[in-house]
């Protein structure tokens, strides 16, 4: 990397700075303890292992990397070379020890992701490279790298080939249920592996606010001297605190759709993650080790992923996590209270008689207007 700060194609570059390296790092290091248990969750669900091993060996490997050499730009010392000193970069940072490939792909779509199931291949859109500082696009394939290192290019390429085959066999109703049964499990996986990785490219960047900003780019464009890094946080809190128990069925029905949580829920977590003292021991050189993953306790990342959360439904504002939390504590009367939690809301989409049987401070009688979004659109970061 430059040492002068000035402008490369179109990119600031800041002047070197040392960042602390993780010899033998383990992803369990990074890996957010709802990766853990939506992994293994997906691995129990009937009929995985199946059509995994079927499609392990089916799947034309040679013929996904060949067509990327064909119809994109192979990341080189000649091509993209700031690319390539970022990935080389973050694979010495993250102790990885063959640098994967990497691609650059002409698509104005801000996108990134790891595929490959024998080896991992990198794939960054021009929308991407175009839309983030150096800062930025270094946390960015830091989070990509850290998909590599986790493992989880197998199952994001089982996923983007079962998306295209549920579509092909639409028109066989049992095909496509089963199909789309493990694609939903893949998609809830995937989402959480997501916030994994966005650790792994704070462990390369470094740069908490560079991380912050990405995500915020990848919401809001490009228009950086028009937005706020604190008030985007502050909309994660709003969402999380958003409406009655109406609001937070339409949370799930929007959010199972896509492969990434939404942009504000990633900053959030990751700002939470980087403050905590989890972070701080990592940073301090004390880590799991590779070395010691064959000895790690599958029982306590039950434990960790359990407690994770049970802290969560526990300390979360969402109306249906309360409500779970009240479950799961014996509160009384749980009827009135999603009779409440609803607003006298009725299969019809309106609020029947909810002058009559509603709470006086309950929501007005009306019903969403906005039907909830079922585009799979995705965000960098794959």
């Amino acid at each position: 990397m430059s040492d002068d700060g000035h402008e490369h194609n179109g990119h600031r570059q800041v002047p070197s700075r040392r960042r602390s390296r993780f010899p033998g790092i383990s992803s369990r290091a990074y890996e957010h303890p709802a990766d853990r248990s939506a992994l293994v969750a997906l691995r129990r669900l009937s009929g995985f292992d199946t059509v995994f091993k079927a499609l392990s060996g089916l799947l034309p490997e040679r013929s996904l990397r060949l067509l990327f050499l064909s119809d994109s730009v192979r990341v080189s010392d000649q091509q993209f070379a700031h690319l390539n000193d970022m990935l080389r970069d973050a694979c010495y940072i993250l102790d990885l020890e063959k640098v994967p490939p990497m691609y650059v792909n002409q698509d104005p779509q801000p996108n990134a992701m790891c595929i490959g199931l024998d080896e991992p291949i990198i794939v960054v859109t021009t929308g991407l490279v175009e839309l983030l500082d150096e800062e930025e696009m270094r946390a960015v394939v830091g989070h990509e790298v850290g998909h590599a290192l986790s493992g989880h290019s197998v199952y994001r390429t089982i996923l983007l080939f079962l998306t295209s085959l549920a579509v092909r066999v639409a028109w066989i109703p049992l095909g496509n249920i089963a199909i789309m049964a493990i694609v939903t499990a893949l998609r809830e996986w995937f989402r959480k592996s997501e916030l994994s990785a966005d650790r792994a490219g704070l462990l390369v960047g470094q740069d908490v606010q560079a991380s912050l900003r990405g995500l915020m780019k990848l919401a809001g464009g490009h228009h950086l001297h028009e937005m706020n890094v604190d008030a985007f946080l502050k909309q994660a809190e709003e969402y999380e605190e958003a409406g009655d128990l109406r609001d937070s069925v339409l949370k799930i029905l929007n959010v199972l759709p896509r492969t990434h949580p939404f942009a504000t829920v990633r900053a959030a977590e990751l700002k939470k993650w980087a403050a905590s003292r989890d972070y701080q021991r990592i940073v301090d050189g004390h880590y799991p080790r590779r070395s010691e993953d064959k000895d790690a306790s599958v029982g306590d990342s039950f434990r960790d992923s359990a407690a994770h959360y049970a802290n969560h439904v526990k300390s979360s504002k969402d109306p249906l996590m309360k409500l779970v939390s009240d479950l799961a504590g014996g509160a009384g009367d749980l009827g009135e209270r999603v009779r409440r939690g609803f607003g006298g809301f009725t299969g019809t989409g309106s609020a029947k008689n909810g002058a009559k049987d509603g709470p006086k401070d309950g929501p007005a009688d009306e019903s969403p207007s906005d039907e909830p979004r079922s585009d799979g659109s995705q965000s960098a970061g794959d």
